[in-house]
């Protein structure tokens, strides 16, 4: 006989309490295969795809698409050793209606049966949060409240409802101990077919939200949060400068000349940051509010903001210190990817030291970015355009780009931050001062 095996929502790491179920990849009934992604859940970190460790049939659902729902509340139930759903027997029509023979209830597997978790009662759970729990099969019992399956009389039962739009789970049973039977659903198909009343004409409110609503959720609540707690305790101070980055992108380009993987911009930027945070350790840094100190961190764990279908993402390259600007090509590549696809995990997310932000690509000249708390600083990046420019004392058309660092002015002065920003310019416009630290 086939054991249930009921999965909850497991720990997804950092802190996350709570997920959205953004898309079923099953359905009841359909055959699962063990470690089998059962459901896509968005967590304010980003899109993942849950697998399940179990394989057999799915018997219940819990959670509409677009349902939050926190870490440890059940999933799915799987019959372990079932290939199939089984069928229960149909009652006999005398004791469906009648006297007090009735058969005790059966718990049907053929309907999604979403509920919130707090009212899952069909069994107790005792085990761990993030582990699934199994339950061994048991004479079913119909709980006080319908929740998860719903007790019908018989499978013919449920197939009328089905056919004919009836919600079980709205359904108050007349049978004994709340059992549904076919009088019951043909109540509610005579009701549903019914002509409705006329709505009463709507009175307008005295002030009435015009505009659309969009819920501040997911992603897109967790980048609000970070960005206003970013404006609510660090004192940040912007300070920028025009580059002249011809001799940049003339390097890039003899690089590329020679095949292999394409350098981009954007390693060679990074690559030049790195090399400046060696030099002013101070922006490389976090402030512990708590002891009142400032954390200089040993490895630069370099964030880079991407923009997708969801909002805005800064996945993190770990030890950017120690690559190369091929490998940093490479590594931005994977991440961007990943995050356009909905596809990073939570730790790709975090742990960043410094924020690289190429706002550039949006055909802006400048900005004054918020930094990625709890981060000191963040270099901006504008568009790389051709502008007049004094080379050599002459006037000439050269490739300028503007360079923003805006810094958390707690651990630095002005003289470091600009002694930073300095350097970075002075990289990008003669690529061999960086040689100098290589």
């Amino acid at each position: 006989m086939p054991q249930v095996m009921e999965f909850k929502l497991p720990d997804l790491g950092e802190g996350l309490t709570e997920a959205e179920i953004v898309r079923w990849l099953v359905a009841v009934g359909d055959v699962v295969a063990i470690d089998q992604p059962v459901v896509e859940v968005e967590t304010a970190k980003a899109m993942v795809e849950v697998p399940c460790p179990y394989g057999g049939v799915v018997t219940a659902r819990f959670g509409e698409e677009g349902t939050e729902l926190p870490v440890g509340a059940p999933l799915i139930t799987v019959a372990v050793g079932a290939s199939s759903l089984p069928e229960a027997p149909a009652a006999p029509a005398a004791e469906a209606e009648g006297s007090g023979n009735v058969p005790r209830p059966l718990i049907g597997y053929g309907e999604d049966h979403s509920r919130p978790a707090r009212r899952r009662r069909v069994r107790p759970v005792t085990a761990a949060v993030s582990a699934p729990v199994v339950v061994a099969p048991v004479a079913p019992v119909v709980p006080a409240v319908p929740a998860g399956p719903v007790p019908v009389i018989s499978p013919l039962v449920r197939k009328l409802a089905k056919d004919g739009g009836v919600d079980l789970r709205a359904l108050k049973g007349s049978g004994p101990e709340g059992l549904i039977l076919r009088a019951d659903v043909e109540a509610a198909l005579a009701a549903l077919r019914a002509p409705e009343p006329a709505p009463a004409a709507p009175v307008a409110p005295a002030v009435a939200a015009q505009g659309e609503r969009i819920p501040l959720k997911g992603v897109r609540g967790a980048v609000a949060e970070k960005l206003s707690r970013s404006r609510r305790e660090i004192p940040d101070a912007t300070c920028w400068v025009d580059a002249d980055a011809t001799e940049l992108m003339a390097a890039r380009a003899a690089m590329n000349a020679v095949g292999g993987p394409k350098i981009s911009v954007l390693a060679l930027l990074a690559r030049i940051c790195t090399a400046a945070l060696a030099r002013y350790p101070e922006l490389n840094s976090t402030v512990d509010l708590a002891a009142k100190e400032i954390v200089r961190l040993p490895s630069v764990h370099l964030g880079f903001a991407a923009q997708t279908e969801r909002g805005l993402v800064v996945p993190v390259v770990r030890d950017a210190q120690h690559r190369n600007p091929e490998s940093l090509s490479a590594e931005f590549a994977r991440l961007t990817e990943l995050a356009r696809a909905g596809k990073l995990a939570p730790a790709d997310l975090t742990g960043g030291t410094f924020t690289l932000n190429n706002y550039g690509v949006f055909g802006v000249d400048g900005s004054t970015p918020i930094i990625n708390h709890p981060e000191a600083a963040m270099l901006g990046v504008g568009r790389i355009i051709d502008k007049p420019w004094v080379h050599e004392g002459q006037l000439a058309v050269r490739k300028v780009v503007q360079l923003s660092l805006t810094f958390d002015h707690r651990v630095c002065d002005g003289g470091t931050a600009g002694g930073f920003l300095r350097y970075v310019a002075d990289c990008v416009e003669s690529p061999a001062v960086l040689l100098r630290s290589l």
